[in-house]
């Protein structure tokens, strides 16, 4: 027996997972000029769109898991880019809110995804095939969640 569904190409896991470290790696010089690794990255976006969240909010949306965000958090906050507040109706919820160092990167960060972008240009990738993509894996994320 061949055992075909065995097999490294056969799996949709690996191009997912390989893609995924890669572009993190081709976002690393980007965000290496702001400072941020890839994770804060992530988490100031979030809060870009929605600052003051608490810590499971975020952790929802990054689908993370809050032991896993909240040394992120930590780190972020050492760093001045954002401030944890206990909840005043929940002692027990944290509040996470971008202080403005956390705010005004948000500027210098609008040219990471474009610079980003501008790698794949001249390559066979189309913006529509790139746009479909992020659908249907969006789609796979809804569906696995």
């Amino acid at each position: 027996m061949e055992y075909d569904q065995l097999k490294l190409d056969q799996q949709i896991c690996f191009p997912v997972y390989a893609a995924s470290r890669l572009i993190t790696k081709a976002y690393q010089p980007l965000l290496e000029n702001l400072g941020l690794t890839y994770p804060q990255y992530l988490v100031l976006m979030v809060l870009w769109e929605t600052d003051s969240l608490s810590v499971n909010g975020i952790a929802e949306r990054l689908i993370l898991n809050t032991n896993t965000i909240t040394p992120l958090l930590k780190r972020m906050e050492a760093h001045g880019l954002l401030e944890r507040q206990r909840s005043s109706e929940d002692e027990r919820r944290v509040i996470i809110k971008l202080t403005d160092k956390g705010t005004e990167l948000r500027h210098k960060a609008a040219e990471v995804p474009i610079r980003l972008m501008e790698g794949f240009s001249g390559s066979d990738l189309s913006q529509n095939e790139i746009t479909a993509l992020k659908e249907t894996l969006l789609k796979m994320i809804e569906l696995l969640k």
